[in-house]
């Protein structure tokens, strides 16, 4: 039995969006600590640098590998929805000011950006090893 376009779409799409909040909660989920430093008072967190760039090679990865699998007209929109998702589910439950908003916004950005760059540049780079044309 083979799947049709739309079914490899549509389970690529779900495999991909779990597989992206999977790496959000593998990088940063957990960590919901602020580290304040005793001599001075200044707040940081919670995540540590480490942990955003671990993240951010993932879905590079993740980007690249469906890029040439799915197209990243599919790729891009479901990475970038399921991170701003999960994002603004944490920050909005933990911050009364409201800034959590404009990370959001950021964050819904960057990885539209990202995402689309790195999906389409594995897709052509895929066709053309293949010798077919992008």
């Amino acid at each position: 039995m083979t799947a049709t376009r739309g079914t490899r779409a549509l389970f690529g799409g779900v495999f991909l969006a779990a597989a992206t909040v999977g790496s959000w909660l593998l990088w940063l989920g957990r960590d919901t600590e602020y580290t304040v430093d005793a001599q001075t008072g200044a707040t940081s967190g919670p995540y540590e640098p480490w942990q955003v760039v671990g993240l951010v090679l993932t879905l590079v990865v993740l980007a690249a590998l469906a890029g040439t699998r799915l197209s990243p007209w599919l790729v891009a929109p479901v990475m970038t929805v399921a991170v701003t998702a999960v994002w603004t589910w944490q920050a909005a439950s933990r911050d009364d000011s409201g800034l959590w908003a404009v990370g959001a916004v950021l964050v819904l950005l960057g990885m539209a950006v990202g995402s689309t760059l790195v999906s389409v540049s594995a897709r052509r780079l895929s066709r053309r090893r293949a010798g077919r044309p992008s």
